[in-house]
């Protein structure tokens, strides 16, 4: 890898911090995490996740309840293709990303 990786991840990690504070997140709204969360965090739904020592970062989760106040709260419900729901954890609005299906402007 190149030092043109390094600046694009840096440009990334730039666009993410500026346009995340915009988001409005809403209940059922689909996220992903963007830092691993430690397991002390998570509700482990299935048995066979009982080993792991966090969610990696990437996890595709659900916005299943918003608990508002001076910082939000987002309880998400990380599930498996199936739908299986397989862990749940408390994020705040700066450990998610907003994953969008249509592209939209803010005007």
């Amino acid at each position: 890898m190149g030092d043109n990786d390094n600046s694009t991840q840096s440009s990334l990690d730039f666009c993410i911090y500026q346009v995340e504070p915009m988001t409005v997140l809403k209940s059922l709204d689909t996220i992903a995490n963007i830092n691993p969360i430690p397991i002390e965090r998570l509700t482990l739904v299935e048995p066979e996740y009982q080993s792991i020592s966090y969610l990696p970062t990437g996890q595709v989760g659900t916005i299943v309840e918003i608990y508002e106040g001076e910082t939000p709260q987002y309880l998400v419900e990380f599930a498996d293709l199936q739908g299986r729901e397989y862990a749940m954890a408390l994020l705040q609005k700066s450990e998610v990303l907003a994953i969008r299906y249509e592209l939209s402007t803010v005007g």
